[in-house]
C-alpha cells in the first residue's frame, strides 16, 4: 500500500487530504490511476508547478515507488 497526501491548494481542489492506494511501479502511474477518481484529478496533478515527495524527498517525474512509500502532492512554496 502507498500512503497519498495532499497539500493546500491541491487539497482543497481534490477534497481529500489522504488516501491510501494499492502499491504501483512509479509516480506516472500513480498518477494515472488516481486520475481514474474523477475529471479534475489529472489536471490537478499534472499541472507543471505541482512538486511531487516520496518519503519526504522531492521527486522527479518517473521515480519508482516501492510498497510502504509515502507520497505527497503540494504547490510551489513561496515565502519572504
Amino acid at each position: 500500500m502507498l500512503t497519498v497526501l495532499f497539500f493546500a491548494r491541491i487539497r482543497e481542489q481534490l477534497g481529500e487530504s489522504r488516501l491510501q492506494c494499492a502499491h504501483v511501479s512509479s509516480i506516472d502511474t500513480l498518477i494515472d490511476t488516481l486520475s481514474l477518481r474523477g475529471e479534475q484529478w489529472s489536471p490537478v496533478l499534472r499541472a507543471p508547478n505541482v512538486i511531487v515527495a516520496i518519503n519526504q524527498a522531492v521527486a522527479r517525474a518517473g521515480q519508482l515507488l516501492c510498497d510502504g512509500d509515502e507520497v505527497a502532492f503540494y504547490p510551489p512554496v513561496t515565502g519572504g
